[in-house]
């Protein structure tokens, strides 16, 4: 599922199954994302450059955003050698890039520009991870 949220400047598209809820979104700009409201974005709460700035800091790629005079796909793909892989300390494992994940049945799905896979082995949604680490209580 994607939902959409304009201020006619630019477009923040949440993802919800990809969201690990570190809540950095809401702590780091809570004019614009407010999880007790309905909807929780609000595009009119800060000016475009600040919701680009706090939504590049989403560490599960749930929330992405582009302009609306560049719309989604018109870029090229990631730079293969763009792509890295970060351990977070009692978290998932983050791998920064566009990137194809192809399960044991075949199935491939492209995922980016940020993708959390599951380390402590909690998650509903394996291989992403889904905040389940901080449930368990993994230390890794």
């Amino acid at each position: 599922m994607k939902k959409e949220y304009t201020n006619g400047e630019v477009t923040i598209v949440w993802q919800p199954d990809l969201c690990i809820h570190s809540a950095k979104c809401v702590q780091g700009l809570p004019g614009v994302f407010d999880n007790q409201k309905k909807p929780w974005i609000n595009t009119g709460g800060a000016t475009t450059d600040a919701i680009i700035a706090q939504v590049r800091t989403c560490p599960s790629g749930a929330l992405t955003s582009y302009l609306n005079t560049v719309q989604p796909g018109e870029s090229s793909p990631s730079d293969p050698s763009a792509i890295r892989a970060v351990v977070l300390k009692n978290g998932p494992l983050m791998v920064h890039g566009e990137i194809t994940v192809c399960d044991a049945e075949g199935n491939e799905v492209t995922r980016g520009p940020k993708t959390t896979f599951c380390r402590c082995g909690g998650s509903a949604n394996k291989p992403f991870c889904d905040g389940s680490h901080k449930r368990n209580g993994f230390e890794g």
